[in-house]
């Protein structure tokens, strides 16, 4: 009787363990798999992600720019392809994009202040409007008073008459290197400066402070190789 009691004992263990093998061994290899891709899938898991471009190819009016992302101001401006308008700024005078601006609390702001270091720069798509060239050259003398400065180390000052639309303005220019800028005169904020210029499509809006005119050939050179570094190629 021990004999014959033995033998469905050891065939219903054979059947048990003929169950249990497949699924220990599917799920090894459900083990196997998802291990495997977690290490191909690992480097994209970093907090760094993938590396951003340098430059984005911006087109404005259809001419076309290679812009450094750090110099753009607005985050939604960071993106390649047609826009309408953009807006950097550049430290001066090394000419390379700002790093990130530092966070000021109320403790700190009064501190914080400090004088512009930078050239701020708008491009705009113009859409045929009067280029500024000709606004210099027909819609500002109407408004210049007579009296011009005379020149100081090459550059001339003519003030705007208190009557017109530029009433609180002065315009400089120059002409080696070139240079023509309306500034707004010191008041209760610094006075600051806009040199304007056409580019295909678009119009460039330089901004500066105007304590800057000390040294303008400088200002003026830093305008002109920012314009050159900005375009992109001319197809």
């Amino acid at each position: 009787m021990t004999v014959f009691s033995a033998v469905p004992l050891r065939s219903s263990r054979t059947r048990t363990w003929a169950h249990v093998v497949p699924i220990v061994l599917g799920g090894a290899a459900a083990l196997g798999a998802v291990a495997l891709v977690a290490y191909l899938l690992w480097p994209t898991w970093g907090s760094g992600g993938a590396s951003a471009p340098d430059k984005l190819p911006v087109s404005v009016g259809g001419t076309l720019f290679n812009l450094p992302v750090a110099a753009i101001r607005m985050k939604i401006q960071r993106h390649s392809g047609p826009q309408e308008r953009i807006d950097l700024d550049f430290l001066y005078p090394s000419l390379e994009s700002p790093g990130a601006p530092k966070h000021v609390t109320a403790d700190t702001v009064e501190t914080a202040v400090q004088s512009i270091d930078r050239i701020f720069l708008s491009i705009a798509a113009h859409h045929d409007a009067l280029s500024p060239e000709q606004r210099t050259a027909t819609i500002y003398p109407r408004y210049l008073d007579q009296a011009a400065i005379q020149p100081e180390d090459g550059l001339t000052m003519r003030m705007f008459r208190s009557d017109t639309p530029y009433g609180s303005e002065d315009l400089y220019s120059a002409a080696s290197p070139a240079l023509t800028a309306r500034c707004t005169r010191d008041a209760a904020t610094p006075g600051m400066c806009l040199s304007e210029r056409r580019v295909g499509g678009a119009d460039l809006t330089f901004r500066f402070p105007r304590s800057w005119l000390s040294q303008w050939r400088e200002v003026a050179e830093a305008m002109e190789k920012l314009t050159a570094q900005l375009r992109g190629p001319r197809g």
